[in-house]
């Protein structure tokens, strides 16, 4: 599998975010994760289509974008304009999956669903086909910097199983309290693709701090 890191902006400062993406850039960063929060789903207000405007425009990297909204329908058209290349939406807020996947795609957008830590796989047994993208949630979603939840993993052991067992070629991602202590079991667990946030933009040296994520993945191999 290939390893990929995402950081995520939620940590990046937000005076200097052209160059700060231009660091995870240079750090070898594989994807720019973007969290959009509307105070309802989670109880963290963020950001909208201008922040993923502007990292379109710093960027050539995939804009990874994690709608933690309610009716998150209402979003898609505007944010895959904005500049998205993954819209990832929360089962729990999206009781339709099947139309809203396929209206996602329709925009010419990869599409995705992400879990709760206390909400099933089975959440998405039935439109596993459908999917680009699984996000394990590895926090409770709404606010950067919690302690990663240790039984995620076996979480990420299963989601890795049902992907396969579907034939699904879909990215598995996970979020929240991925660092240097925890990415390696996740990896082991069968994710590929990290969403980052305090551990890059919180480190000593962000940019070398990506490729020493990486390299922790590739050491577990």
């Amino acid at each position: 599998m290939t390893v990929r890191i995402a950081p995520s902006l939620l940590s990046a400062d937000f005076r200097t975010l052209g160059a700060d993406i231009a660091m995870c850039e240079a750090g070898g960063a594989d994807w720019i994760h973007v969290d959009v929060m509307d105070g309802r789903f989670v109880p963290s207000l963020s950001f909208g289509g201008k922040v993923i405007e502007a990292a379109r425009r710093s960027t050539s990297k995939v804009v990874d974008v994690h709608l933690m909204v309610v009716e998150p329908e209402k979003y898609f058209d505007d944010f895959v304009k904005a500049g998205a290349d993954v819209l990832t939406i929360h089962a729990e807020a999206a009781p339709h999956l099947d139309r809203q996947l396929s209206r996602i795609k329709e925009l010419g957008c990869k599409a995705g669903v992400a879990l709760n830590p206390a909400t099933p796989l089975s959440a998405i047994e039935e439109i596993v086909h459908m999917l680009d993208l699984l996000l394990i949630m590895t926090v409770n979603p709404g606010y950067g910097g919690q302690t990663f939840i240790e039984y995620s993993v076996d979480k990420i052991e299963r989601a890795r199983f049902l992907l396969d067992q579907s034939g699904s070629t879909a990215v598995l991602e996970v979020d929240g309290g991925i660092s240097r202590d925890t990415i390696a079991r996740c990896w082991h667990a069968g994710a590929d693709t990290f969403v980052a946030g305090n551990a890059v933009f919180g480190a000593a040296d962000p940019q070398a701090e990506i490729g020493i994520l990486r390299s922790l993945c590739a050491d577990s191999a």
